[in-house]
């Protein structure tokens, strides 16, 4: 399959997925789930086994393949399990899928990795890669802030020398906070969201 064609695929995927998570938002807002938190829980189960498994699944699936936007499962994932749960299966299931990513990329190089970022976040960022030392502190700097594409960084460190070891400890250690941050700042903004849309 050409780059060109699977990058085609890839996107189509992802947009029918904000779509598709824009019309159950905006439908989970006239149930008035968002202030109903057990109304909420319900969605993905009572289990308290088997609705965390579900949702780390969901995270790892979305960060190898972008259906839904990432901030709004984390959110989503605060709103349904709570702080401290939420962020524990945000964490597990965004670390886990940024390892997979990692590997995917070393694996299958340059042309998986196209078929997943676009050519302007590509050559954005592969100028990094001229330095192994330097990339490696902006790697972990760009992953702990949130404003950076994790994914594709993740993608791109495949390309690099780097260990699975010292990847996967900075994922570890710097993945928290951007975690954290987004949950937050998307859980504050669904509110105000709501309250200005009446819901």
């Amino acid at each position: 399959m050409s780059i060109a064609l699977s990058r085609k695929i890839i996107n189509c995927i992802s947009i029918v997925g904000i779509i598709a998570t824009i019309a159950v938002t905006i439908y989970f807002m006239r149930l008035g789930v968002f202030k109903d938190v057990d109304a909420l829980r319900g969605l993905v189960g009572d289990s308290v086994i088997l609705g965390p498994i579900v949702f780390m699944l969901i995270q790892i699936i979305q960060v190898v393949i972008p259906i839904i936007p990432g901030g709004i499962s984390c959110a989503a994932g605060v709103l349904i399990f709570g702080p401290f749960a939420g962020f524990i299966y945000n964490y597990v299931g965004i670390a886990i899928g940024s390892v997979i990513i990692f590997l995917l990329g070393r694996q299958y190089g340059k042309p998986f990795i196209l078929s997943l970022v676009s050519d302007k976040t590509y050559n954005k960022y592969i100028g990094w890669l001229d330095n192994e030392k330097r990339f490696e502190r902006l790697f972990a700097l760009a992953i702990f802030l949130p404003i950076a594409p994790d994914d594709a960084l993740c993608l791109m460190a495949g390309l690099t020398k780097m260990s699975l070891r010292k990847f996967t400890l900075i994922i570890i250690l710097a993945k928290p906070v951007s975690i954290f941050l987004y949950s937050l700042a998307l859980i504050y903004g669904g509110t105000f969201l709501n309250g200005l849309l009446g819901f």
